[in-house]
């Protein structure tokens, strides 16, 4: 980490709860005691139980967050789901064409537009390079928004007491970087991401891609999958004409600075299984269930 970052790093100050990020506080809870004891079927009473709530407080609280019942979210984020979503994916063009858009280059849900950095960019770690920064309250707890004069660069999610860590996992991808913090250039941004009313094809949401070639097509892949929909590793490597770079493809995926705008967390093991998470199963699974309700 340089000093320009080392002396920003220190100023950090803890973010305001707000409701909603006290909601996720407890859904976190929620979903972590379901994905332990799923076999055993909790009752509403029970998880309500485990995190001081009613039952009738929970199924409401869990409702508003989520757009699902505690109960609807158990069968969104089980394996068979996420099978499912593997196999009921229609093909991308197919896809993109039957919701009336030109091809898939513009399939995504947030319709984002996007641009990479040129390779030499990239080597340069960020040197020459502004980025703004700011944390923000988001249906997943804490959301470190970080963009440029070119649009998004870099979105991750923390607990809190984990915003040094959480800066410095970000800010180390990129260290030759000046950072500012400068929430009024980072708001309008997590405003328009985690509000699904604001999804607009006619304004869509500037991102750059900062990361090699190959990152960057991997990434590219990940901005086509649709909501409610997921993708194999292996089926991403044949997207990318790398059909034996399924390790690598794995290792870029984790390797995304912006979670949830480029869906990481849509990229399953073949199995359907989850698989790792950067920031988290737990959060993988909250934001698959999030957009179940969303989709449905």
């Amino acid at each position: 980490m340089n000093a320009q970052t080392a002396i920003l790093t220190k100023d950090i100050t803890p973010l305001a709860t707000s409701a909603e990020g006290g909601d996720y506080d407890k859904v976190r809870r929620v979903i972590e005691k379901i994905s332990l004891d799923y076999r055993d079927q909790p009752s509403l009473e029970t998880l309500a139980e485990a995190v001081g709530e009613t039952a009738t407080g929970l199924q409401k609280l869990f409702t508003r967050w989520a757009g699902l019942s505690p109960k609807a979210f158990l069968q969104a984020v089980t394996l068979d789901h996420a099978r499912r979503l593997l196999a009921d994916g229609m093909p991308l063009l197919e896809a993109s064409l039957e919701v009336g858009m030109s091809g898939p280059g513009r399939l995504h849900d947030l319709f984002v537009t996007h641009e990479a950095m040129s390779p030499g960019e990239h080597k340069a770690r960020g040197e020459g390079l502004v980025i703004r920064y700011g944390w923000h309250i988001s249906p997943f707890g804490r959301a470190l928004v970080m963009v440029t004069d070119r649009g998004l660069a870099g979105l991750s999610f923390n607990d809190p007491g984990e915003d040094r860590a959480a800066f410095a996992d970000m800010s180390g991808r990129w260290p030759n970087a000046t950072y500012v913090e400068d929430m009024a250039a980072t708001a309008p941004y997590a405003a328009r991401i985690f509000d699904p009313a604001r999804w607009n094809r006619d304004e869509p949401l500037r991102v750059v891609l900062i990361g090699t070639d190959f990152q960057v097509r991997v990434w590219e892949a990940l901005l086509k999958i649709p909501l409610g929909c997921a993708r194999t590793y292996s089926s991403i490597a044949e997207e990318i004409g790398k059909p034996s770079a399924s390790r690598a493809v794995g290792a870029a995926v984790g390797a995304n600075p912006v979670s949830f705008v480029v869906p990481c967390h849509r990229a399953l093991g073949k199995s359907g299984a989850l698989t790792g998470y950067h920031w988290g199963l737990t959060r993988k699974r909250a934001i698959l269930g999030w957009e179940a309700g969303q989709a449905a």
